[in-house]
């Protein structure tokens, strides 16, 4: 029985493939105030923005690749049963062959009917006002937004309490409730947590091994360590 590693990413792992980073240091997202493009209320107000913000993402998805860490996370399933939780909306880590990947966040590459969030579309071009539902709706990005739920939480919750090996790459944990993630793992799982600029974690149970470094760099010392405990050469 291979153990079972359940792997939180968050911005980190994508920026270093050159996607820009959700509310970067100045609180914008690619120049735009996240009330405007990624909120219920900036959809109603102005779709034709949001539209051409999505586009634009989409557009850019197409021009990067996956790197190094995405590619060690994907060939650990060798060696272990491997979970990716993400809260990005890249496809990244499916494009390094990663086979079981939950985007809490939603993905680019979807869209879903304004009337039935569970109508979702696989979808690469842009979006345009007038594209429609098999009902004649509106599609919207398949997108959660800020005050919108987070469907996939529970079966977030669900992998994630079944872990025996926990770890945190490139996500700050100031985004609820995907941050809450770690607290449902079983108090006796290591947790790995990777970032260049670790926080402290509050009540925490686990065992924390921190790697202060970039998802990349981080993902290959995190290999090394589990190979380590495992006894895997």
């Amino acid at each position: 029985m291979k153990k079972k590693l359940v792997v939180l990413t968050g911005a980190g792992i994508s920026a270093e493939s050159g996607i820009k980073i959700f509310r970067d240091s100045d609180g914008l997202w690619e120049g735009h105030d996240v009330m405007e493009v990624a909120t219920p209320e900036g959809w109603n107000k102005n779709q034709e923005l949001v539209l051409d913000f999505y586009n634009k993402r989409r557009q850019q998805l197409k021009e990067v690749q996956p790197n190094l860490g995405h590619q060690i996370l994907a060939e650990l399933e060798k060696d272990f049963d491997v979970y990716i939780i993400t809260q990005n909306v890249d496809d990244l880590h499916e494009r390094a062959g990663s086979t079981k990947v939950l985007h809490l966040h939603g993905e680019l590459l979807k869209v879903r009917s304004v009337r039935n969030r569970n109508l979702i579309l696989d979808w690469t071009a842009d979006l345009l006002t007038g594209d429609l539902d098999e009902n004649g709706h509106q599609l919207r990005p398949h997108i959660v937004w800020f005050g919108e739920e987070v469907p996939a939480l529970e079966e977030g919750i669900d992998i994630t309490e079944t872990a025996d090996y926990f770890a945190v790459i490139g996500t700050s944990l100031q985004v609820y409730p995907a941050a809450g993630l770690i607290s449902y793992a079983p108090s006796t799982t290591p947790v790995f947590y990777i970032d260049p600029k670790p926080i402290s974690i509050p009540n925490i149970r686990n065992k924390v091994e921190v790697i202060a470094k970039t998802a990349t760099e981080g993902v290959a010392e995190m290999k090394t360590k589990l190979f380590e405990l495992e006894n895997l050469s």
